[in-house]
């Protein structure tokens, strides 16, 4: 029985309009494909193809959801200043789904 708790990852996706949503969850991929069918959040209804610009492994649920909820208080171009400042992968760089 694995005991270990999951490793939570903060994830930004941005719309065709130039909008970024950020989320946490436990499988960037998943999540990302849930948001492309209409089944993640309702802000990301009906916006065309979805764009992921950035995932990092954060830790645990509280890890995640603190360092979400500081990022969802930044304005949208304090968003793209710190999206520049992470170590971004060419895994992670646009990546549609």
């Amino acid at each position: 029985m694995n005991t270990e708790a999951p490793l939570w990852y903060l994830y930004m996706v941005e719309t065709p309009q130039g909008v970024l949503y950020t989320g946490i969850t436990t499988d960037v991929a998943r999540r990302v494909a849930q948001h492309e069918v209409g089944r993640g959040a309702k802000a990301l209804r009906g916006r065309g193809p979805l764009v992921l610009v950035h995932h990092e492994a954060v830790g645990s649920h509280g890890q995640a959801l603190r360092l979400e909820a500081e990022v969802k208080r930044l304005t949208a171009a304090r968003k793209r200043t710190w999206l520049d400042g992470r170590q971004v992968s060419e895994e992670t760089s646009c990546t549609r789904f």
